[in-house]
């Protein structure tokens, strides 16, 4: 099993930066694509950020110019720089890892979420 933990969010006034990480840790033989979904109040699940393990990004639209995903391979380790906040971007961010067991398993694996709060 793999453990995804993140660090905790915060609150920020808009136009503030946080930067949320998750550290992954347990059996498995690779961590593949990693990114961040977020969930709004009344709002659907949306990908926020991926990185593939050759570090390939791909954005939301909303965020892209402000936010940058990256990761660190050997300390399984996966960061969400987030800057320009807007109120908007409030929600629980939750990190993700797609992972390979070996023998063509995989599966996808969730953090508990974070909160990000941004204040207008």
């Amino acid at each position: 099993q793999v453990q995804l933990v993140e660090s905790e969010g915060g609150l920020v006034q808009s136009g503030g930066s946080l930067r949320p990480s998750c550290a992954g840790s347990g059996t498995f033989v690779s961590l593949m694509d990693r990114g961040w979904f977020r969930q709004g109040p009344g709002k659907q699940r949306e990908l926020v950020a991926s990185v593939t393990r050759d570090l390939s990004p791909r954005y939301l639209d909303s965020v892209k110019g402000r936010f940058t995903i990256s990761r660190d391979n050997v300390k399984n380790m996966v960061f969400l720089q987030m800057n320009s906040l807007d109120p908007d971007n409030t929600a629980v961010y939750y990190c993700y890892a797609s992972v390979a067991l070996g023998g063509g398993y995989h599966y996808t694996a969730w953090g508990q979420g974070t909160q990000v709060t941004v204040s207008s």
